[in-house]
């Protein structure tokens, strides 16, 4: 590693290089970062191109004095290491490690909290406006990928930043992955003209000039409308003006030293601007730039020499899982349609765009859309199937209540990542999918335990006419079995492990946790405590013909599931219990599953040991009920 990073503690580190170190701080910066990713995966290719723009940043602003909001925070490991965090930057997305996002309790200088996209924008004015409430010192920067430039929370708040004509400055990184504006010589110079001091100081004159003269605002008006035009001939930023922006751009985003000349004149406005800046994803390591459908988004371990993954040994995963069977059931109706919000790569669906390119659509970082179009497809006879990981369905529940559930419209759902997630940690955990998705009316939800469970889930969802959603885990899905998956009864569970006539406890789990509840159940038999074990299948409708017969005649209870405590399979199971006379006829039930509370980053296994999920979770809590049966002697 070069020396220059070797002295960096802190911006103010950073601010006394000369700005002529820069370009060799960013090279230093790269193979920080494309050496720490290789260790523990990450993002990899954001980052990677936004080496120059986190530098340029804190070059010239004062960070934490003036707020850096980062949407997502895929751009800003170069941010971490600049704020005096080099020396745990390779612990990054690893128990006990720095975060994968800029986290507020991690850091001054992360000042905002960021995982899913379109935020920055909004959250950044809200400074904004604090500051001009209390008087309080300091600029505000949001830093926006292109890609979060689909959302619409982004337009919202440009929207309303227009409006108020507040102090903001808005970076828009353009890694040319979404947006492929015109770089050309006109636009770089009047980039140039536009953020001149000079510019700027004969814009305010002029306008100062004809504010005092009759009809000087109706002069104005037509200036500004003069300029707009003349930059819309040459520039993609039209529409950023009529927002209320004045546009900078586009500009070399990897010109560390033309970046900091153009922030320097961006930090004396008064007005909204948006500096459009063009980098590349992946840039400077050559397997990221040279992998076209993602540049290197998001990297589990990889050779630093090659890039090639270093893949650890393991059963198929659950997406691939998924995208061959709706490859499958695409190939068998073709009435059925795949969608996904930005994430073809990352939910499989990849494949059913391969083999119907028609028939798969990415929408772009809009779950909301995602949702309400798959309702309007539904309406006139097509069989869309919504692919999301279930952290960002999350952002479209007003849409799955009130555009597909409370109109019985046959859409479904398939939430990928559901449960805990291990190394994105907090922002990403799928916790509460069965939690919400259980109170909506009409909605089926499931949660298949293994590789055979989820193409029945998928076979059973296309067979029903109604909105239905299942959840299945990140991780492998075990063995994938041949024949055509069937479709199963609406809510009807299954016995996996019959715990004898007089079974001591009954361990009722849902999704991931049925295979732990197995194995806590031939452990506990070796014990001499035999468990029955029910895989419940559905949280909505429940099957409580089976689970409060057999909770009847074990007469303890532990259910288990990797999801929210709080309204999840559990809390069903307690709803039908209590409704049946159960509880107050003296069943013991105990409920294991994620507390309330955010769980931080870490392998999954770790995570499930932490809140109690695993085998050796289960068994400590069977024997404890066994026992205290036992002790009391009851039958």
């Amino acid at each position: 590693m070069g020396h220059l990073l070797d002295g960096i503690d802190s911006p103010a580190d950073l601010k006394a290089l000369p700005v002529t170190e820069l370009p060799a701080l960013c090279a230093e910066l790269r193979t920080e970062i494309i050496e720490a990713c290789a260790r523990t995966g990450g993002h990899l290719g954001s980052s990677l191109g936004a080496v120059e723009l986190n530098v340029a940043l804190h070059y010239v602003f004062s960070s934490p004095t003036d707020a850096l909001v980062w949407d997502v925070g895929h751009q800003a490991y170069a941010h971490k290491l600049l704020t005096g965090r080099r020396d745990r930057f390779r612990t990054i997305r690893t128990e006990g490690g720095l975060a994968g996002f800029p986290e507020r309790d991690e850091s001054p200088h992360d000042a905002f909290g960021v995982g899913h996209a379109s935020t920055a924008i909004s959250a950044a004015l809200g400074m904004v406006e604090a500051r001009h409430l209390t008087g309080a010192p300091g600029k505000v920067v949001a830093v926006v990928g292109d890609g979060a430039m689909t959302g619409g929370e982004a337009f919202e708040g440009l929207n309303q930043a227009g409006y108020l004509k507040r102090d903001l400055v808005v970076v828009l990184n353009d890694n040319e992955m979404s947006i492929s504006p015109n770089v050309g010589a006109m636009s770089e110079w009047l980039s140039k003209k536009f953020t001149s001091r000079t510019y700027n100081r004969w814009r305010r004159g002029v306008k100062e000039f004809l504010e005092r003269l009759p009809k000087g605002h109706e002069t104005i008006d037509a200036i500004r409308h003069g300029i707009v035009a003349a930059k819309a001939l040459v520039t993609p930023g039209v529409m950023f003006e009529g927002l209320g922006f004045h546009y900078v751009g586009p500009a070399d985003g990897h010109d560390v030293v033309g970046l900091v000349e153009t922030f320097r004149k961006l930090a004396t406005f008064g007005d909204p601007v948006l500096f459009h800046v063009v980098t590349r994803k992946g840039k400077g390591y050559h397997p990221a730039e040279s992998d076209a459908a993602t540049r290197g988004h998001g990297l589990s371990f990889f050779d630093v020499a090659t890039g090639a993954p270093v893949k650890k040994p393991g059963a198929k995963a659950y997406t691939d899982v998924l995208a061959d069977a709706l490859v499958a059931e695409m190939r068998r109706d073709p009435r059925v349609v795949a969608i996904t919000a930005a994430m073809l790569e990352g939910t499989g669906l990849i494949q059913c765009k391969k083999a119907f390119p028609t028939r798969t659509y990415d929408v772009g970082i809009a779950e909301q859309h995602a949702v309400t179009f798959a309702a309007g497809l539904a309406c006139d006879g097509i069989r869309p199937v919504v692919a999301i990981y279930s952290t960002f369905l999350q952002r479209a529940y007003d849409q799955i209540i009130h555009d597909v559930a409370l109109q019985r419209l046959p859409v479904t759902f398939a939430l990928d990542r559901g449960g805990l997630v291990g190394a994105d940690g907090k922002t990403h955990q799928g916790a509460f999918d069965l939690s919400f998705l259980r109170a909506v009316p009409n909605l089926v939800v499931m949660a298949p335990s293994d590789a055979a469970e989820l193409r029945h889930a998928l076979r059973t969802a296309l067979a029903h006419d109604g909105p239905f959603a299942f959840r299945f885990p990140r991780g492998g899905a075990g063995a994938v079995p041949e024949g055509e998956p069937e479709v199963l009864p609406l809510g009807r569970g299954r016995v996996l492990r019959a715990g004898g006539p007089r079974p001591d406890v009954l361990v009722a789990a849902i999704g991931a946790p049925v295979a732990a509840a197995l194995a806590a159940a031939e452990e506990l038999a070796a014990g001499g405590i035999q468990a029955t074990v029910v895989d419940a299948r559905f949280a909505k409708p429940l099957d409580e013909e089976l689970l409060c017969g057999e909770a009847a005649r074990s007469r303890r209870v532990v259910t288990v599931e990797e999801n929210a405590l709080a309204g999840g399979f559990g809390a069903a199971c307690l709803e039908a219990f209590e409704a049946r006379g159960l509880l107050a006829g003296g069943l013991e039930v105990r409920r294991l599953g994620i507390p309330d509370r955010f769980i931080t980053h870490a392998e999954q296994a770790r995570q499930r040991a932490e809140v109690g999920i695993d085998a050796a979770a289960i068994v400590a809590v069977c024997r404890e009920l066994a026992g205290a049966k036992r002790a009391r002697g009851v039958a």
